[in-house]
């Protein structure tokens, strides 16, 4: 809607409060309360977070109290995650300052603001994997990907936090049941069993007064996040890719490296 708008010189649809559902607050918690600046609009109508809501409730490990550091910091982060996905110009973000905002894994090169919105945080934070290419994955592709994987969404909750803003050192957890199908790099189609797929990582949010983000450096093993989905191929005939075959250019996540078109 948003491209063809664009194309046609239309006004582009305003975008709409999330739901209470998608809030949490059905739930009796409110655990992202992100509310779309005047005149933005959403990339592809208003999302819904009822599933991976449901996901989260019934699988997270904490249920922090209400005003804590630890609430606090999972709140920013799930705003985050809704404007960095959802809200295509990087001029009405308010979670983050778009123009100090930049994004690093593992020590690798970061991004800015805007190879972000055009890219995919996905695409940044797995990167270059055995199963998966960030770099040949378009923006609604890879959220077409994982959305298939993870049917009842991929929850993600703030497991402790060890420093205060303006530098919020925190643990992370990611976690959701593989019972879709997933597709790897090479076009082979991998099927769940409604494994729990848990990623641990660790994160450093540099935020300002306002607690507008300000950079992001993640650090985890992204081959976690993509190796556990290629256990079982739908066509048992396919073979998988060996890992002494793969890519020379895979790499921890980030950039590749002389890769790096944006600092």
């Amino acid at each position: 809607k948003l491209k063809l708008c664009l194309r046609r010189g239309l006004p582009l649809p305003m975008a709409e409060p999330l739901s209470e559902e998608s809030q949490g607050s059905t739930q009796g918690e409110l655990i992202r309360d992100y509310e779309p600046s005047q005149g933005s609009s959403w990339r592809s109508g208003r999302p819904d977070y009822a599933k991976v809501n449901q996901t989260y409730f019934k699988y997270r490990t904490m249920a922090h109290q209400e005003g804590s550091l630890e609430a606090l910091v999972q709140k920013v982060l799930k705003n985050w995650q809704v404007e960095a996905d959802h809200i295509a110009d990087v001029h009405k973000w308010k979670t983050m300052d778009s123009t100090k905002f930049k994004l690093a894994v593992n020590g690798g090169c970061p991004c800015n603001a805007q190879l972000m919105a055009d890219v995919g945080a996905p695409n940044i934070l797995v990167s270059e994997t055995l199963d998966y290419s960030g770099a040949s994955t378009t923006f609604d592709a890879s959220r077409k990907i994982f959305n298939d994987a993870f049917p009842d969404g991929f929850a993600w909750e703030v497991l402790e936090v060890y420093t205060g803003p303006p530098n919020l050192l925190f643990k992370w957890r990611h976690f959701g049941k593989f019972s879709g199908t997933f597709q790897d790099k090479n076009g082979k189609k991998h099927k769940g069993g409604g494994e729990m797929l848990n990623l641990v990582g660790m994160c450093l949010a540099k935020v300002n007064e306002k607690l507008e983000i300000e950079s992001l450096d993640v650090y985890y093993n992204p081959e976690e996040m993509t190796r556990p989905l290629t256990t079982t191929l739908v066509d048992a005939t396919q073979r998988t890719i060996q890992d002494e075959a793969a890519d020379s250019k895979v790499g921890i996540g980030g950039c590749r490296s002389g890769d790096c078109g944006v600092m």
